[in-house]
């Protein structure tokens, strides 16, 4: 069974902690961090622990609007978006690969959509939700 990992509070997910933590997905995920950076995306990516969950989660925004979440695994990490039911025909429309993700039962009103990376070659349709995801009200 697959556990979240960065479960202790003391220890921060610095650079060397994310790289030993998550070997060869790290190149993913530092691509990842380096192109939301860049002004088309203007994303920040704020690390806190969390103590209902017990570990450590990203917080990704765009301004004061959150984008998704980034949880960290035994090689890979997975990023969470949340969408209301109104968001599914937007979603539809980006003409993403259906096993690029997976849709998770619903959290309240929220539908979560689920990507676990492990390298570059999934960024596409992760991009493409984290536009619509930007522009969704």
């Amino acid at each position: 069974m697959e556990t979240m990992l960065l479960r202790e509070q003391e220890i921060y997910p610095s650079k060397e902690v994310l790289k030993s933590t998550l070997g060869k997905a790290y190149s993913a995920f530092e691509e990842l961090e380096a192109r939301l950076a860049q002004n088309d995306f203007d994303i920040t990516f704020d690390w806190h622990y969390y103590k209902d969950s017990k570990g450590w989660l990203c917080k990704v925004s765009h301004k004061k609007k959150t984008v998704f979440w980034l949880s960290v695994w035994n090689g890979f990490f997975k990023t969470s978006f949340f969408f209301l039911e109104r968001h599914l025909e937007g979603i539809a429309a980006l003409e993403m690969d259906k096993n690029s993700y997976t849709i998770e039962k619903t959290w309240g009103k929220m539908l979560p959509f689920l990507f676990t990376i492990n390298s570059k070659k999934q960024f596409p349709d992760l991009l493409k939700l984290i536009q619509y995801k930007k522009g969704a009200k």
